[in-house]
């Protein structure tokens, strides 16, 4: 069974000084983004970087916590942060990276098993998946 998911978004003006929105279809999330937020510093709106982090951070959690119950354990807590690196090559932008820091409080594991597993999420998650493009780092640490 497919599960479909959808988001819209709306670019209005030149590439920088026009403004865009972007909506979840879930519409938990609506907001703005504009050349500044993402190539610059202004903060208090997103960019599509920040929402790829967002949706990545979040996938490869769910999948480590699945392949964490595959396994045998269930996990307190994993927190996970993902960072995306924008960079210019010729003339045009692209995702060269993405690093995934995770840390997890999970009882009676090894940190060799949580290593394994971790890095087994990271491979089968959807999100990482879809960016393989990008070279995709994996900073586990297995916490009390």
């Amino acid at each position: 069974m497919a599960i479909r998911r959808k988001s819209e978004a709306v670019w209005e003006g030149s590439v920088v000084e026009g403004k865009g929105s972007v909506k979840l279809g879930s519409g938990a999330f609506e907001g703005g983004y504009s050349f500044n937020s993402r190539f610059g510093d202004d903060n208090k709106i997103t960019n599509p970087e920040e929402l790829i982090a967002a949706a990545h951070a979040g996938c490869f959690s769910m999948a480590l916590s699945a392949t964490l119950g595959r396994a045998g354990f269930t996990p307190t807590k994993i927190e996970t942060t993902a960072t995306v690196k924008l960079e210019k090559q010729g003339e045009a932008f692209v995702i060269p990276n993405i690093d995934l820091e995770t840390e997890a409080e999970i009882p009676n594991i090894s940190d060799e098993e949580f290593q394994n597993l971790a890095k087994s999420a990271k491979e089968n998650c959807p999100v990482s998946k879809v960016l393989a493009g990008a070279e995709i780092s994996l900073k586990a640490t297995l916490k009390g």
